[in-house]
């Protein structure tokens, strides 16, 4: 059985040649992810942004400067999280991924967590949240973890948070984010006691 890191790697490749939607012939770089394969904690946002489709990274510009730093407070550093993104290419002057563009590359998606199998997923973001729990309000559910039951990888706890790009332009956004983000140890912690 090829290890996680090693399944992962082949599902990079594949996703580098997928053309399922017309985002990839207008991008420089497909941005699978990054991470560990053994993380606890998958980090997904919209989509790449300009500096992201340039590297081929996810994460990469200010709003990715802000997520180390967040990671940082909670003794975390990339390398032992998973981070994604919704859509693995970017869309056009970064606008929202369209709902065509969200379902072509959820099967992708759905492959990395089934690979990983994070104790913890959290949600950057509206459009991220709005892929695992519809009909919610980021401003009710932020800061809540939520335990779903989604096809295709089964049973799975959620944790909404706001889009650390949302901070950049917000101050007392940027305190809330913080705030959040904080509880993420207690709650892998709680999932943790959970299981045994």
């Amino acid at each position: 059985m090829p290890s996680k890191a090693e399944q992962l790697n082949k599902l990079n490749t594949q996703m580098s040649a997928c053309s399922q939607c017309a985002l990839r012939s207008g991008c420089k770089n497909v941005v699978p992810g990054e991470g560990s394969a053994e993380a606890e904690i998958m980090f997904i946002g919209e989509g790449p942004g300009a500096k992201e489709d340039e590297l081929g990274r996810p994460f990469v510009g200010a709003a990715g400067k802000f997520l180390d730093e967040m990671l940082s407070i909670i003794s975390l550093k990339r390398e032992n999280v998973y981070i994604a993104n919704v859509v693995k290419c970017r869309p056009p002057q970064n606008r929202d991924p369209s709902p065509e563009e969200a379902a072509a590359c959820w099967p992708w998606l759905l492959e990395q967590i089934r690979i990983i199998q994070p104790k913890l997923i959290v949600t950057l973001g509206r459009h991220s949240m709005e892929r695992f729990l519809p009909n919610q309000k980021i401003s009710t559910v932020h800061g809540k973890a939520m335990r779903r039951e989604i096809d295709g990888i089964g049973k799975q706890v959620f944790y909404t948070l706001y889009h650390p790009a949302a901070a950049l332009y917000n101050g007392s956004m940027r305190e809330t984010l913080i705030k959040d983000f904080k509880r993420i140890p207690k709650i892998i912690e709680k999932i943790k006691s959970e299981e045994n």
